[in-house]
């Protein structure tokens, strides 16, 4: 079941033969203008932009606070369970 099966001597597959490949047609050309910027929409963007800057570096630094939060109060926790179990020893 599990020998492998060896083709007969002699009956090696045909080779292919190369095919040229033919030319794709070019890609049509556009009608529409190109985008133009105008100093009204360059200065919104500039805005949005700077607002998605303001809003992320907002949000990563209340994480970083929490973050910074939440390991005093464990360290705050810790302190007290040793002094609790400390003068339980004694």
């Amino acid at each position: 079941m599990f020998t492998p099966k060896y083709p007969k001597p002699g009956t090696t597959p045909a080779v292919p033969t190369p095919v040229t490949p033919t030319p794709l047609p070019s890609a049509p050309v556009s009608n529409r203008p190109a985008v133009q910027l105008t100093p009204g929409s360059t200065l919104a963007l500039v805005a949005g932009g700077g607002a998605l800057v303001l809003v992320v570096g907002a949000v990563l630094v209340s994480m970083l606070l929490a973050v910074a939060i939440t390991a005093a109060s464990v360290a705050v926790c810790a302190v007290v369970v040793r002094s609790i179990l400390k003068e339980h020893k004694a």
